[in-house]
């Protein structure tokens, strides 16, 4: 797939040309490592909410997501009732689908005994990180044997709309693996970020 050019005549992921907001998101955020258990729930939050929807919706819906869930914070979120759930459900800046609004009350509640099981939710998601694998061409999977079994682990434990392809997006974009472009311009500085990081136990 031949890249998009973006801004300076660089080369970029061809996903990110689709939309002016993808831009920003493709070289600040996507495929940079992240251990942060806020910001870890949020997206595959958000990745739940996209299942069936573009991500372009989600992206542009992100700041009333998170004025509407508390930024996130899985401790708050834990404590909605079924009141909150009916508030969300005439927010009309988010997306108003029952299931899914009451799958992130579900899931905080399920963060919160992951992070006294395994210390952290960075722990846990981190332990399935995969080995690269030089024979698969970047942006080519939707699922991937890791994110098989970190939906599996997941569901067993109780969360929702946590299905293979959710969590291999969630897993792209949380830094689990790099999926730039062989030749964007972030896939160096992505992998620059990885050699940095530390796995979090």
């Amino acid at each position: 797939m031949p890249d998009f050019i973006g801004p300076g005549g660089l080369p970029r992921c061809q996903w990110c040309g689709g939309a002016a907001e993808f831009l920003p998101y493709h070289d600040n955020e996507w495929s940079f490592p992240v251990a942060d258990d806020q910001r870890l729930f949020e997206k595959l939050c958000l990745e739940s909410f996209q299942s069936g929807l573009s991500w372009r919706t989600i992206l542009n819906k992100r700041e009333n997501f998170r004025a509407a869930f508390h930024h996130f914070d899985f401790h708050q979120v834990a404590r909605f009732s079924e009141g909150h759930v009916q508030r969300l459900l005439q927010d009309a800046g988010i997306i108003r689908h029952r299931g899914k609004i009451e799958a992130v009350i579900n899931n905080a509640q399920r963060a919160q005994e992951m992070v006294v099981q395994e210390g952290s939710l960075a722990a846990f998601f981190w332990r399935f990180e995969p080995v690269p694998d030089p024979l698969t061409a970047p942006q080519t999977q939707t699922t991937s044997p890791e994110s098989i079994a970190l939906s599996k682990e997941l569901k067993k434990r109780g969360w929702k709309f946590v299905g293979p392809t959710t969590a291999f997006a969630f897993m792209q974009a949380m830094g689990l693996l790099n999926d730039h472009s062989l030749t964007c311009i972030s896939r160096e500085q992505v992998e620059q970020a990885r050699q940095q990081f530390q796995r979090p136990v």
